[in-house]
């Protein structure tokens, strides 16, 4: 049996990158997969995704909605049970930077940081612990990131974002772990994107691997390997945890 065999799962910002990875190591895994991407021009990587994860042998459905809008997460979450019929996982994945030094930075660069990356997290989970609470089981999975911890130059609104998906994390594995509902975070590091790609292309990239104990960047792979363990049985005891996924970055 494998390990998120009869799991459904919701994987939002999944056309690319760690989202992708996710969504293709749960389904590997036997699990359901719904997931979102934002863009129209987004909608053919998602087709192609959902294709070859229907191709695994496993139910999946690409869905475009905008994890910062709380009325598509609410149409989205219905959706997703009429068509699954029930949420076991959710991993809140969705999320953008806009990188600026605090003094160029415009109100509406923070507010649009702020929205996607962790107001997004408060609209999806309140959506999916109705049907977890009704299951009495559940896994919620939030990427933040080692900037959330560590902070960074011209990164502000990006680490508090991150950094408050932590804090929210903590409280909602407070609230419902009685229910049997975990809720954990994962803090990757450096990881090869397309989000990411300049790091390999500019001279500083030998910067950044100095400060990488194990001297490499990581893989999406790598990531979706950290939230299938919080997924699966395999993490079974680990609530209100943050798994720094960063190659000892912030150690």
């Amino acid at each position: 049996m494998k390990l998120l065999e009869n799991k459904v799962a919701i994987v939002t910002g999944a056309a690319r990158g760690i989202g992708e990875a996710i969504a293709t190591k749960f389904a590997e895994q036997a699990a359901n997969v719904a997931f979102t991407y934002v863009s129209d021009g987004s909608a053919e990587k998602a087709k192609a995704l959902e294709e070859k994860l229907t191709g695994m042998g496993v139910k999946a459905k690409a869905y475009q909605s905008n994890a910062g809008d709380l009325v598509q997460c609410e149409s989205l979450v219905n959706d997703v049970l009429k068509e699954f019929g029930t949420i076991d996982i959710c991993v809140n994945n969705a999320g953008i930077s806009k990188d600026n030094l605090l003094l160029r930075m415009t109100p509406e660069q923070w507010q649009d940081v702020l929205n996607v990356n962790l107001n997004s997290v408060f609209y999806m989970t309140k959506q999916v612990i109705r049907p977890m609470m009704k299951a009495k089981s559940g896994s919620i999975i939030n990427m933040s990131s080692v900037i959330g911890i560590m902070g960074n130059a011209g990164q502000a609104s990006y680490a508090a974002s991150k950094a408050g998906i932590i804090g929210f994390t903590k409280s909602v594995a407070k609230e419902l772990g009685s229910r049997n509902i975990r809720c954990n975070a994962i803090a990757p590091g450096f990881v090869e994107t397309d989000m990411t790609h300049y790091l390999n292309e500019s001279e500083g990239a030998s910067k950044y691997l100095a400060d990488i104990p194990l001297g490499k960047f990581a893989k999406a792979e790598d990531i979706a390997n950290v939230a299938l363990f919080l997924a699966s049985e395999l993490g079974s005891y680990l609530t209100g945890q943050t798994i720094s996924a960063c190659g000892g970055l912030n150690i």
